[in-house]
C-alpha cells in the first residue's frame, strides 16, 4: 500500500496551506495528490500549479466532473497535465449529482452509467491518439451531415496509458468501475464493509477477464491526530453531515444510501431530515460515533498504525488522507505520522 492526500477544494482560503502539503507529501514520498472540484475552483489549475512546484509525487483529478466538458476536451487536458508534470497524472472522473449537474451545467442527470461508459470509451480512444470517430447513444463524433471530421489528438502524453480512476459509490457504478477503470476513488470506505465493494469491483473486472491484480483501490479518508480518537471524530461531524444528508435531494443521495447500506438506515434517515430543514448542528450531532470511526483515522500514533493495517487487509492500494479540516502545522504533522505508520504496520510498498 502506498499513501496519497487530497487536497480537497481550492480558493477556500487555505490555498497556501494545501500547496505546503502537497510539497510536504513530495518530501515524504507520498505517492499521489488529489484535488477536487464542484462548482468553484477547476482541477485542472490547481493540479498544474501544483505539479510545477513538486518534483515526484503525482496529481490527480479527484474528480474531473462528466458533465462539465466533452469527452475530448478532458483528453486534451488529461494529456496536457501529464507532458506538463513529466508523466506524473492520473486521471479521476466523476458524474457529479443531479443538483450540480442539471443546475450548473445544464446536462440532465440521467443514464449516468452508460453516459460514463461512452465518456472513458471517447477518452481512450483520443488519448490512443486515434482519429476520433464514436457514434453512441449519448456522444456523436463527428456530428453526422456537417462540416466536422474525425480528428487526432496533436499533443503527444509522456505515456502510452493515463491511469483512469472513477469515482463511484453505488453496487452497478461499482461494477462500472471495475470494468472500464484502472482504480476507484472509494469514500467512506470501512474495512469491516470493504468486502462487499470490492465484489462488485471484481465482477466487473471479471467481465474483461481480469483480476483485482493491478487495480488501484483509493479512499479518501480523513485523519485527525488526538489522544482522545472520540473527541478527533467530532470535528468531521459537520463533514459526515454535509454528505449523508445534503448531498443531492432527498430522493438521490448516494451518500445517504450507502450509510444505509453499511447498516445505518434509521440515522441516515434521521440525518438527513435535521440537514434539509436546516439544522446543521442537529444532523451533524446525529452522525454515528461508529461510522466515523469505521470510516476514518482517528487517535494516537498506535491507534492509526492498527487502522492502516486494517485498512491494506482490507484491499486498498493506495490510502489516500485528508486533512482538510485542521490547520497547517496539524495537517503536516498528521501526513508525517501518516507516513511512520504505514512503516510499522509494515504495508507499504
Amino acid at each position: 500500500m502506498r499513501l496519497g492526500l487530497n487536497l480537497g477544494y481550492w480558493g477556500a482560503g487555505n490555498d497556501a496551506a494545501n500547496l505546503e502539503l502537497a510539497r510536504e507529501g513530495d518530501r515524504l514520498g507520498y505517492a499521489v495528490a488529489w484535488a477536487a472540484e464542484a462548482y468553484g475552483s477547476d482541477v485542472p489549475s490547481v493540479l498544474a500549479w501544483v505539479a510545477a512546484q513538486t518534483k515526484q509525487i503525482d496529481v490527480g483529478s479527484a474528480i474531473l466532473q462528466i458533465p462539465g466538458r466533452q469527452p475530448t476536451m478532458t483528453a486534451m487536458t488529461a494529456a496536457t497535465l501529464d507532458t506538463l508534470s513529466g508523466g506524473r497524472f492520473r486521471l479521476g472522473l466523476g458524474v457529479s449529482g443531479p443538483q450540480v449537474s442539471e443546475g450548473w451545467y445544464g446536462v440532465k442527470f440521467d443514464k449516468p452509467l452508460a453516459r460514463t461508459r461512452e465518456y472513458v470509451d471517447i477518452v481512450r480512444m483520443a488519448l490512443r491518439r486515434e482519429r476520433v470517430s464514436y457514434a453512441g447513444n449519448h456522444f456523436t463524433l463527428p456530428l453526422p451531415d456537417g462540416p466536422g471530421k474525425a480528428i487526432k489528438l496533436t499533443t503527444h502524453p509522456v505515456r502510452d496509458n493515463i491511469p483512469i480512476y472513477l469515482a463511484s459509490i453505488g453496487p452497478k457504478n461499482m461494477e462500472l468501475c471495475g470494468e472500464i477503470a484502472d482504480g476507484w476513488l472509494a469514500i467512506f470506505y470501512s474495512p469491516e464493509h470493504a468486502s462487499e465493494q470490492l465484489e462488485l469491483i471484481k465482477r466487473g473486472r471479471a467481465k474483461v477477464g481480469k483480476t483485482l491484480e493491478g487495480f488501484d483501490v483509493v479512499p479518501t479518508v480523513p485523519l485527525v491526530i488526538d489522544d482522545d480518537w472520540e473527541r478527533a471524530a467530532d470535528l468531521l461531524r459537520p463533514y459526515a453531515a454535509l454528505y449523508i444528508g445534503g448531498m443531492g435531494s432527498r430522493q438521490q443521495n448516494f451518500y445517504n444510501a450507502l450509510a444505509c447500506r453499511m447498516g445505518y438506515e434509521r440515522e441516515a434517515a434521521e440525518i438527513q431530515d435535521l440537514y434539509l430543514a436546516k439544522d446543521y448542528a442537529g444532523a451533524a450531532a446525529k452522525v454515528p460515533l461508529g461510522f466515523l470511526d469505521a470510516t476514518s483515522l482517528l487517535g494516537p500514533r498506535e491507534r492509526i498504525v492498527e487502522r492502516v493495517q486494517a485498512l491494506a487487509e482490507a484491499g486498498v492500494t493506495t490510502l489516500t488522507v485528508s486533512t482538510a479540516l485542521q490547520d497547517l502545522e496539524r495537517g503536516i504533522a498528521a501526513l508525517r505520522i501518516a507516513a511512520e505508520a504505514l512503516d510499522k504496520a509494515g504495508v507499504g510498498s
